[in-house]
């Protein structure tokens, strides 16, 4: 029996050294024998230097895509799925035999599997902390769930809430608080979005994207107000298991 080919994949992004993808596709493909594969980080200190990795790496199959890249590396593209072009942001690059870079995005998908169990009916609208790409993968999902929602920023706008905006009136409306950005991932631990956590209750759920730590200030601030309290590490499976069907897809 002839030998497969070998096959690498890997993940861009900027300080992607604390990546949750590299570990986890190692462990999946030592399980599965496959032997042939392998998965690297290609930290990179901007966009461009995407064409340099794939010049240099001609094995590479697939990639994910992580902060702060997701809306950076669409202009680089040869084809977006029709998902990632609504969403406007990519988090998975599949990439055929003739060098054709196809852009998907599977964060949408991981998000809404991993909150879906958590809606009560009283879960009617959210808000999304940050404006980033990861924010607009949560809000495809969030509108797929028929929640309403709106975005937070350090500045307000006509249709962004500033963090000094959001008093008890706003909180009593939106049970669901998202974190979409960076804030409080390892090794900046202690650091969290600037919310008033008080007003956090068990009608609440926070739920952080970062998953390193599991628990986030956000999350044990949110939860000593009685709040249910989510990472993003489901999130990042299923998105990766999803990345993975795309990659292996005819």
């Amino acid at each position: 029996m002839k030998p497969k080919k070998p096959k690498l994949y890997g993940l861009i992004g900027r300080n992607i050294h604390y990546s949750f993808s590299a570990s986890y596709f190692k462990n999946k493909f030592e399980k599965l024998g496959l032997i042939h594969c392998t998965y690297q980080n290609f930290d990179i200190q901007n966009i461009e230097q995407l064409k340099q990795v794939l010049s240099g790496n001609k094995k590479i199959k697939g990639l994910n895509v992580t902060i702060p890249y997701k809306e950076d590396v669409i202009p680089l593209l040869n084809k977006l799925s029709k998902t990632a072009k609504t969403i406007g942001a990519v988090n998975t690059i599949a990439i055929s035999k003739k060098g054709i870079l196809k852009g998907y995005n599977t964060d949408h998908y991981g998000f809404r599997k991993s909150l879906k169990p958590l809606l009560k009916p009283h879960h009617k609208k959210a808000l999304i902390l940050g404006t980033g790409g990861a924010s607009k993968a949560v809000a495809y999902a969030l509108r797929r769930l028929k929640i309403e929602y709106d975005f937070v920023s350090r500045t307000a706008t006509e249709s962004i809430f500033s963090y000094s905006q959001l008093k008890s009136d706003i909180f009593e409306e939106y049970t669901i608080i998202i974190n979409t950005t960076p804030l409080g991932t390892n090794p900046d631990t202690e650091n969290c979005p600037p919310l008033d956590y008080s007003l956090f209750t068990p009608q609440h759920i926070a739920y952080d994207l970062v998953y390193n730590p599991q628990n986030t200030t956000f999350m044990q601030k949110a939860a000593q107000q009685g709040a249910t309290v989510k990472n993003g590490y489901d999130m990042l499976v299923l998105q990766a298991e999803k990345a993975w069907r795309i990659w292996n897809s005819k």
